[in-house]
């Protein structure tokens, strides 16, 4: 059936990603290629290592990608998403180890989910009645004070792309005035990316009663960072990215987007049900994508609030929860600068230094499997609002054989390598700090207490901390992958920080007699460590 959309031409056929290559992949043959959901899943067993180069977009998808394991788990006669079958988490388990071992997805289990319980054009990215996580009532609902359709803008759907007449052009010449558009494959990525990391704040205004709204809520993993446990096979990663039974009840009515009803934006949200709601059912944001004539492109784009209702309270269960200072929990925030080396401590211990709870994604996994299975993060360094500062995808060396239940002394030694990590670092700013205000104020006095003004610490510490991590990485592996869990773990990273700090105060200025003894101030700071007794 032909459709048509406000800004678009009339198309046939659409873009149903059941088929469609949308998503890139890496197959155990090391060939790279592109696949709809069909196959996808039909030959998960031969597929290393997802592929797309938006890690938001890749976030979001494994979480929808888990969602349909369930699905087709059952359909192959595994109710993996069944209330009566969760109400134990040893048969849960069960079900689990079944349906690894039968080491792959059974294609009739496949086609049925996607054929008969999907209602037909649920995953077709521009059917004209239920697209694909989209609302179609946007097209009419966003306009403006006319009454004329109000579209955000296709460069609002790309992430990286400026937007508004003032946009800063970063990532390619794209400017509101002459928008390029996007291929279809690629608009999927943006708009699985919007909406779980999308902004708060001022929006495209919408249109329901009397009143036109145009602010929303955050999407709900806006600055987060994401743990999978991470197989060498994509088969492997599905069953284990599927969350164990937890705080959520399960439910008749536990559905995803694409297999239920427009919702009615101004009603309560439905009860926070596992796994499917937990997982795709927590959108603040409500989108529109506009096709091209062709159906390959998409030329623009509604994006805006969905609801208004006070979220749910989740665990995400891909994401470390740390403790704030009041005492309340949050999600770990993504940061772009720092290594995932720093979090793996966090991903081993059940409890670590009762701050901070790993995902629980990484509780019970199979002790078969623990020794193959590393840990894939992605991340998005954002703002609460509307900035935008990068995204990032990193992967551990197999880790999660060191897990606290599997070998507690070696999550012990992991923990206390990243502590000596830590407090070297700590101290290195510190002193970095100490170094340069002895040697540019001729008042500072090397042998008394300094009194450092934090507005200006001058350049050495960002630089010392720029020589520092890159090095203690490596003593981190070091120490790691040799296994020597007596070894005292302070010395190696107190001489990367001693290494570090003549790096970043160079040779030239050695000869100068305040840097001199700035430098010998510095240093005295840092080996201050190794006479601090090493923490059980």
């Amino acid at each position: 059936m032909a459709i048509s959309r406000q800004g678009g031409g009339e198309m046939g056929g659409g873009f149903d990603l059941r088929d469609e290559p949308w998503v890139p992949v890496r197959l155990v043959s090391g060939e790279s290629v592109r696949l709809g959901l069909r196959g996808l899943f039909k030959r998960a067993h031969e597929i290393e290592d997802l592929q797309l180069p938006v890690a938001p977009a890749a976030s979001g998808l494994m979480r929808i990608l888990a969602a349909m394991t369930t699905r087709i788990a059952h359909h192959a006669g595994v109710r993996l998403d069944d209330e009566d079958t969760a109400e134990e988490i040893a048969q849960w388990y069960a079900l689990r180890r079944a349906v690894l071992g039968a080491g792959r997805f059974d294609p009739d289990a496949v086609d049925a989910y996607f054929d008969e319980q999907v209602p037909a054009g649920r995953l077709d990215l521009f059917d004209a009645e239920r697209p694909f996580l989209q609302d179609p009532r946007l097209a009419k609902e966003c306009v403006d004070g006319q009454g004329r359709p109000n579209p955000s803008g296709v460069n609002k759907l790309v992430l990286g792309r400026p937007t508004g007449v003032n946009g800063a052009v970063l990532f390619g010449h794209f400017t509101d005035g002459d928008p390029v558009p996007v291929p279809a494959a690629e608009a999927a990525w943006h708009l699985i990316a919007q909406l779980y990391f999308g902004p708060s704040g001022q929006c495209t205004p919408r249109r329901i009663t009397q009143t036109r709204p145009g602010s929303g809520d955050a999407g709900p993993l806006r600055k987060s960072i994401s743990y999978f446990p991470w197989a060498p096979e994509l088969f492997t990663t599905l069953v284990l990215a599927v969350p164990r039974p937890g705080d959520h009840e399960p439910d008749e009515a536990d559905a995803c987007p694409w297999e239920e009803d427009l919702p009615d934006p101004l009603a309560p949200l439905p009860g926070l049900s596992w796994p499917c709601r937990l997982l795709t059912g927590r959108f603040r944001h409500a989108a529109l994508l506009v096709p091209s004539a062709d159906g390959r492109e998409v030329t623009d784009a509604y994006l805006t609030w969905s609801t208004h209702q006070p979220p749910h309270e989740a665990r995400d269960p891909f994401v470390v929860v740390d403790r704030r200072r009041d005492g309340g929990l949050q999600a770990r925030e993504a940061d772009a600068s720092r290594a995932l080396w720093r979090d793996v401590d966090a991903l081993l211990l059940m409890d670590s230094a009762q701050d901070s709870s790993r995902p629980r994604a990484l509780d019970g996994l199979p002790d078969g499997l623990r020794g193959r299975l590393r840990v894939r993060a992605y991340g998005f360094d954002q703002d609460g609002q509307q900035k935008d500062s990068g995204w990032f995808q990193a992967t551990t060396p197999p880790v999660l054989q060191w897990q606290q239940e599997a070998d507690p002394e070696m999550a012990a030694h992991v923990e206390r390598c990243h502590r000596a990590a830590e407090d070297a670092g700590e101290r290195l700013q510190f002193a970095a700090k100490v170094a340069w205000k002895l040697a540019t104020d001729v008042n500072a006095d090397a042998s008394a207490r300094v009194k450092l003004d934090q507005r200006k610490p001058g350049p050495w510490a960002a630089a010392a901390a720029g020589h520092y991590w890159p090095a203690a990485e490596r003593e981190f592996w070091q120490l790691i992958t040799h296994g020597q869990t007596s070894v005292r773990p302070q010395p190696p990273f107190v001489n990367a920080a001693l290494a570090a700090l003549d790096a970043a105060i160079g040779t030239a200025n050695r000869a100068d007699i305040r840097v001199a003894r700035a430098r010998s101030r510095a240093r005295a700071i840092l080996r201050g460590l190794l006479q601090t007794p090493a923490t059980a």
